[in-house]
């Protein structure tokens, strides 16, 4: 028979996980405890410390007893991915407070209405990004990939066309300090035919 663990969180220094340890030792025998204090919920699970160390620690055949399923976080889509890797690694998840318990059909039916909130939230999130991105457009800023420099071809243009650092920055629409480290790696490596030294 596998381990019990035991697992509470909160989100600010002044909260005591003590109410939420006494509701799950009211109903379980806890092997091990692990605890993140004052850990918000917003805190990707995989992030927090004492559940990282829970996730080093547990094993096929344990429970992870919470007592509420938003002890485990407070984004839906964070919490149904850490329970179905813990699904997967064969740890099974009870939550006092939901009657949530993976293995039997409450449990799947619960983590079903979880997925289904979980790919809402996703959706909004994609939609979000996408009105972000068409306010950007309509804005006329810039979006994708930073521009890639060749620092040699702007060297090269500048020197052949005697041109200021601010000009060749118009040129090839990038930064004055773009042009500049273009120039100072010309110079410093050989690029150039001769020491030339325009001001900029």
């Amino acid at each position: 028979m596998g381990a019990i663990i035991g697992y509470v969180r909160v989100s600010t220094e002044e909260q005591q996980t003590g109410a939420q340890r006494h509701a799950i030792e009211s109903r379980y025998k806890v092997d091990r405890w692990f605890s993140d204090d004052a850990v918000s919920g917003a805190t990707k699970a995989a992030r927090r410390g004492g559940f990282s160390s829970l996730m080093s620690y547990i094993r096929e055949g344990d429970t992870l007893v919470v007592n509420a399923i938003d002890r485990l976080g407070r984004d839906t889509v964070d919490v149904l991915e850490t329970v179905e890797r813990l699904h997967a690694e064969g740890v099974a998840v009870v939550s006092i407070r939901e009657g949530f318990e993976l293995g039997t059909p409450v449990g799947k039916a619960m983590l079903t209405m979880l997925a289904a909130i979980a790919e809402l939230e996703r959706s909004n999130i994609k939609a979000r990004q996408m009105a972000g991105i068409l306010k950007a457009r309509a804005e006329g800023r810039r979006l994708g990939r930073e521009k890639v420099i060749d620092d040699r071809a702007v060297a090269e243009w500048r020197w052949t066309n005697n041109e200021t650092i601010t000009r060749t920055a118009q040129h090839f629409r990038i930064s004055v300090p773009s042009v500049k480290r273009a120039w100072r790696r010309a110079r410093e490596e050989g690029w150039l035919k001769t020491d030339a030294s325009q001001a900029g």
